[in-house]
């Protein structure tokens, strides 16, 4: 088989894996634009598309909240996991602390633990604390449970800068702080880029720690919206899947936009030289 045949192949591979993988989220925006009438039709396009479910949603005057407490969450714990993970990283791979490698290990351990083993103990210790229905419930533990896999990020790509550059810079009476900000962060850049993409579509997506902090209506997230919703349009799943799709834009446009630097970020976290 000649090399252009087996890329051919490849190709349609490819994609009808696309293909295959997007039928869900068509079907999803599908039915959101569906009639109560045409909701459960077994087809794949409606033949009446509406915009009325989203006018409904939008108009219900909570999901306005639940979109303004993800946003408030997001943010926040991308902000923290940031901080800690520069550093965190800049402690280790360029300060040399000592016991640093074993610092690394330690926070990097925490990426075996499945969340279904934390979500009692942090349930427990955010209520003794009286965090729950707090953003800062939600941000901790979004940005704990976000560091190890941000460190690995940030890790790697400041132990990739050139110790000269350093040097040259406390030579001149730079101090540490100095070092950090004005040289390592602006160098590390598309790794940080990869982190905040992460953290955030980790921390809007989330639900289960959201689901037992989050009791009171209007601390709730967006992705707690179709429970609430439940109730009043169990027989209408056009407006539910309004509100899934409304769930899934927000990150779909930030990919869409940031898909450049985030595919950059990880092609220089993973190529050294």
């Amino acid at each position: 088989m000649t090399p252009r045949a087996m890329q051919r192949i490849a190709l349609m591979i490819l994609i009808a894996a696309t293909a295959l993988s997007l039928v869900p989220t068509i079907y999803m925006v599908d039915i959101s634009f569906r009639t109560p009438a045409d909701s459960f039709d077994p087809v794949l396009i409606a033949a009446r598309p509406t915009l009325a479910n989203y006018v409904v949603v939008l108009h219900s005057g909570h999901l306005g909240r639940f979109f303004a407490n993800s946003v408030a969450i997001a943010a926040g714990s991308v902000a923290l996991t940031l901080f800690a993970a520069v550093t965190l990283s800049f402690a280790i791979a360029r300060l040399k602390i000592r016991f640093g490698r074993a610092i690394l290990l330690l926070v990097l351990s925490a990426l075996l633990l499945p969340l279904a083993s934390l979500l009692i103990p942090i349930t427990v210790l955010l209520k003794n604390l009286g965090l729950t229905n707090s953003y800062f419930g939600l941000i901790g533990p979004n940005a704990a449970l976000g560091i190890p896999f941000a460190t690995v990020i940030v890790n790697e790509a400041m132990a990739a800068i050139p110790d000269e550059l350093e040097e040259a810079a406390t030579l001149d009476g730079a101090s540490s702080l100095t070092v950090l900000w004005r040289i390592v962060v602006p160098l590390i850049r598309p790794a940080l880029i990869v982190v905040a993409i992460w953290e955030f579509l980790f921390a809007w997506n989330e639900f289960f720690l959201a689901l037992v902090i989050m009791t009171r209506n209007a601390m709730k997230t967006l992705p707690l919206a179709p429970l609430y919703y439940q109730g009043p349009y169990m027989t209408d799943p056009g407006k539910l899947f309004a509100i899934l799709t409304l769930i899934a834009v927000v990150p779909m446009i930030l990919y869409a936009c940031l898909q450049r630097w985030f595919v950059g970020g990880l092609m220089a976290g993973g190529v050294k030289g």
